[in-house]
């Protein structure tokens, strides 16, 4: 692919991402995650109705009345409902006007989200700063998967620490050596890692991700800074991001990628 492609391909890709980043129920929409762990009696002060976890049946049970104003599938709730954890706002099955509160369980804890398209800083985004495009910052790798997924304890922007699944390593050289970084595999077989680096926390972020395409057997992989983004914890603080594990942390600076979300 030549020099200019790459950069056309990039651009695209960075309007794409703007795009994400603040749609209705994208990150900065995110306005709460309320644990029903700390929740008296299930009332949550942000949203009505009782929600209560149900142990027994891996579910929370919600209670509304009808002056509640919530909706379960886009149908007014009045009584009960056992809800299972949803994949995100956009599938959310309950909604309190134009808010989408999706369910989320973690570790055997149930939290529910708040997901407001009228949020502040939804309002006051004004696009994402980013390095400049530069070629030599995507570089030619491989992935070296484990022989069975391992589980490492790091800590997470909650200030908890939770184990993060591993399943093997993007191998890659500059300047003569090689690095290594730690990644996980989603569901689709892609690739992801959260990395720190001689720039994190002079533009506001002290980490970032990296995601990467499924990989081929045998098959090399580029390793391209240029679409290192911010986590989501960079655009809503009730997100609860993984910081790097041991290793994930480059003792160079790498000026490509994101660097910091920007405000009217």
């Amino acid at each position: 692919m030549s020099t200019d492609d790459a950069r056309r391909r990039w651009e695209v890709w960075r309007e794409e991402r703007a795009e994400a980043v603040s749609a209705p129920y994208g990150p900065l929409a995110l306005t709460g995650t309320h644990w029903l762990a700390e929740a008296p009696e299930g009332r949550i002060p942000a949203i009505p109705g009782r929600w209560t976890p149900d142990p027994g049946a891996g579910s929370v049970l919600l209670s509304a009345a009808a002056e509640d104003g919530l909706t379960l599938d886009g149908r007014p709730l009045e009584g009960r409902a056992r809800l299972r954890p949803d994949g995100g706002p956009a599938v959310a099955r309950v909604a309190h006007g134009e808010r989408k509160l999706p369910v989320l369980r973690r570790e055997g804890l149930w939290a529910v989200r708040v997901f407001d398209p009228g949020s502040p800083r939804r309002r006051a985004f004004a696009g994402i700063d980013v390095f400049d495009h530069a070629v030599r910052w995507a570089l030619p790798g491989r992935f070296r998967p484990y022989e069975r997924e391992r589980a490492v304890l790091v800590a997470h922007a909650d200030g908890r620490e939770r184990p993060l699944r591993l399943s093997g390593e993007l191998v890659f050289a500059l300047g003569g050596e090689e690095y290594t970084l730690q990644a996980g595999t989603e569901a689709d077989g892609s690739l992801w890692a959260v990395f720190s680096d001689g720039t994190s926390g002079t533009a506001g972020y002290r980490f970032r991700f990296l995601r990467l395409p499924a990989p081929e057997s045998g098959r090399p992989v580029t390793v391209d800074f240029n679409r290192a983004v911010l986590p989501p914890c960079a655009f809503a603080d009730h997100f609860i991001c993984p910081f790097p594990p041991p290793g994930n942390r480059l003792p160079f600076p790498v000026p490509a990628g994101e660097r910091n979300p920007l405000t009217r």
